[in-house]
């Protein structure tokens, strides 16, 4: 089974993806190929509704995605909602995902956000059918050390949504 994580931010420190750094192992563990695609390696333009859809980075990830049975986002939360560029990518390439287990982990900058992700995974649910995993991660800016490094109860979150994504690809393969 083959299960993509996508790291959505663009920052180069992404305390997100340092976060899905995390969830590798554990899927590794379980039997999982894991597909790591980091948007900030992959620019993307911006969906135009029309020629965007067009460019050989949003066709490459689109196979990309197509070919994972489930996927896991990282997503920074910035105002109370996801990143602009998992927005992005979503128009862009979000028909991919198509009746697929998703998985979401999140970080902020405070812990008020917590409920930020429903829109995206309401989008993700209502658009292309995913099944959307029902244990989210979120962490915020006290869930890490002066080193940026995570809790251990965020680390332990984090496998445990991995293990779940991945059961959840296991037993939708199956139908």
């Amino acid at each position: 089974m083959k299960i993509a994580i996508v790291c959505c931010s663009l920052n180069p420190t992404s305390r997100s993806a340092a976060l899905a750094q995390h969830l590798r192992q554990p899927l590794a563990d379980a039997g999982a190929q894991v597909d790591w695609i980091d948007l900030r390696e992959h620019p993307l333009p911006l969906c135009d509704g029309g020629a965007a859809y067009a460019d050989p980075a949003v066709s490459g990830l689109a196979g990309r995605l197509a070919a994972a049975q489930a996927a896991v986002f990282a997503l920074p939360i910035y105002n109370y909602g996801v990143n602009a560029a998992a927005k992005n990518m979503i128009e862009l390439a979000g028909r991919s995902l198509t009746d697929k287990p998703v998985g979401l982990i999140c970080s902020a900058g405070g812990q008020a956000s917590y409920m930020s992700v429903m829109g995206f995974a309401n989008g993700l649910m209502l658009d292309f059918r995913c099944w959307i995993v029902p244990r989210f991660v979120f962490a915020h800016d006290k869930d890490f050390d002066a080193s940026a490094a995570p809790a251990q109860a965020v680390i332990d979150r984090i496998e445990s949504l991995g293990l779940e994504t991945a059961r959840a690809a296991s037993a939708l393969t199956t139908l």
